[in-house]
């Protein structure tokens, strides 16, 4: 068989032949959706210059310098998110990602605000989970500032710039981890709640829709006042075993934030109850382990691999589209585990 030559490869990738030696010789006048379009063809057919147009190719792609800035890296969830969005910049089509993704351990606003100047100065964009709290949020304008963008995971933020988000519909959890209560629970009564801190707003966001529901469809569950686990399992683990010690009467238990491996381990110290219904957060594998033998009835979680793709894809819109652009707003459907189900 004749190898494949230029007006071949024109015809494979529906260009025309001074397209494909403008690909070869100067790639950077090529638009990069072309460009791609000719690299995929070459592989298809075998071309015998697949080097020479890979090699101007991946010259002429765009560099992006992104930040994120994740929670306690010792957290399986932030682990996990982290890992998703390093696999999807790596694997980014249109261009190189220089990606550098740090966690942080003091989660004071100080060192939290600290943190978001510094590697907001080394990043043409940048995402961040963080608390709400008005030093963060000057950090966040002096970056807005500065002419990098800021995106923020999971929880949304505000200052006085416009930061985009990505993540849940936050309400719309709480009101659907409130159904499964409502649904589930034989005989309603009370309902611990765990949040990981009130300056986390997804979480504020998560209780405000659980109770809601309850107003709106049933008043006979009582909701305890929300704990504060400061993401630590052993805060999680203490507030857990004192609620069921002080309220023989509990029926349920609602972990909308961190220190989930406390909760479950207090509840498996405890006898089992048929009649007891607990929901949790993000599903790894502690919490696959306690659907499994029946600790957690129902797991809220996000979908890792959407949540990062979202992620890039935000960041790469906001990089282009400049500082006048406004806030972009990312919402995705979460997924919902049961013990069936995984």
């Amino acid at each position: 068989m004749r190898r494949p030559t230029i007006p071949d490869l024109a015809d494979a990738a529906g260009v025309s032949v001074s397209t494909v030696n403008r690909v070869l010789n100067q790639a950077e006048t090529v638009r990069e959706p072309t460009r791609e379009r000719v690299l995929r063809a070459a592989e298809e057919i075998g071309f015998y210059g697949l080097g020479t147009i890979e090699h101007a190719v991946k010259s002429a792609r765009s560099t992006h310098r992104f930040g994120v800035l994740l929670q306690r890296g010792a957290r399986t969830f932030y682990r996990n998110l982290g890992e998703a969005i390093t696999e999807v910049a790596a694997d980014y089509p249109g261009g190189t990602i220089e990606l550098t993704l740090e966690y942080l351990e003091d989660l004071s606003p100080e060192k939290v605000a600290a943190h978001v100047e510094d590697l907001g100065a080394r990043s043409e964009a940048l995402a961040i989970v963080a608390p709400q709290h008005s030093l963060v949020a000057d950090a966040i304008d002096n970056v807005l500032e500065s002419g990098v963008p800021v995106v923020s995971l999971i929880g949304p933020l505000t200052a006085r710039g416009n930061i985009s988000f990505v993540g849940l519909d936050n309400w719309k959890v709480g009101r659907t981890a409130a159904w499964a209560f409502d649904k589930m629970v034989r005989d309603p009564g009370k309902i611990g709640i765990l949040v990981g801190s009130h300056r986390l707003r997804n979480q504020e966001m998560n209780e405000s829709g659980f109770r809601s529901y309850f107003r709106e469809h049933n008043r006979d569950f009582t909701l305890l006042e929300p704990l504060a686990t400061y993401e630590s399992a052993a805060v999680a683990r203490e507030h857990v075993e004192t609620m069921l010690r002080d309220h023989p009467d509990l029926c349920g238990l609602y972990v909308s934030g961190g220190g989930i491996t406390g909760a479950i381990g207090a509840l498996r110290d405890t006898p089992k109850r048929d009649d007891f219904v607990a929901v949790g957060y993000e599903l790894f594998d502690d919490t696959r382990a306690a659907l499994i033998d029946g600790t957690l009835s129902l797991v809220i979680s996000h979908p890792m691999e959407r949540f990062a793709r979202e992620t890039i894809a935000t960041m790469l819109k906001s990089k282009e589209a400049g500082q006048d652009a406004g806030a972009r707003r990312v919402t995705f459907g979460f997924d919902i585990y049961t013990p069936e189900s995984i």
